[in-house]
C-alpha cells in the first residue's frame, strides 16, 4: 500500500465519520462532562505546545503507541509541521461535541488554516492507566468553503 493511498483512505474515512457523526452520536451513549472537559484540555494543551514549538510537551500528550511510532519529540514535531500544518498553526479552533464510536472517544475539532480554509480534525482519544487522556492520532479532512 502506498503512502498516498493510505493518506487518501484516512482522509476518506475521516470525511465519512464526519458525515455519519450525527447518526453515531444518537446511537452511542453521551460522553460524561468531566471526560469531555479533560479531553478538550489535552487537545488544547497540545495545540498550545505546537504553537510554542514545544516538541516535548506536544509529544507527552500523545499515547504511548504514538510516541513509539515516532520515537522522539523532534521527529513527531517535524511530522506535524510537514503533514498537519493546520494543526500546527491553526488560525481558529472550535470544538464540537465529543462522540463515542465503537467504544472509543473521538473529539471533532473544526480548524481554519492560514489561508482561511476550513478543516475537521478527528482526535481518537485514549484514557491511560493513570486516568489521564492522551491523543491517539488525528485524522484531517478538508471541508468545503472557508471560514472567516
Amino acid at each position: 500500500m502506498t503512502r498516498a493511498y493510505t493518506f487518501t483512505m484516512i482522509r476518506f474515512l475521516g470525511a465519512l465519520l464526519l458525515v455519519l457523526a450525527p447518526l453515531l452520536a444518537c446511537a452511542q451513549s453521551a460522553v460524561p462532562p468531566e471526560d469531555a472537559r479533560a479531553v478538550r484540555e489535552v487537545i488544547e494543551a497540545q495545540l498550545e505546545a505546537f504553537r510554542r514549538d514545544d516538541a516535548a510537551r506536544a509529544f507527552s500528550l500523545a499515547t504511548p503507541g504514538i510516541r513509539a511510532t515516532f520515537g522522539d519529540a523532534e521527529t513527531f514535531m517535524e511530522m506535524v509541521r510537514r503533514s498537519y500544518a493546520v494543526v500546527y498553526r491553526p488560525k481558529s479552533v472550535a470544538f464540537e461535541a465529543p462522540l463515542i464510536v465503537d467504544g472509543e472517544l473521538v473529539q471533532p475539532v473544526r480548524l481554519t488554516d492560514a489561508e482561511g480554509r476550513a478543516w475537521i480534525a478527528l482526535y481518537p482519544m485514549q484514557r491511560q492507566p493513570d486516568g489521564n487522556w492522551r491523543t491517539n492520532g488525528c485524522q484531517l479532512a478538508r471541508l468545503a468553503g472557508t471560514q472567516t
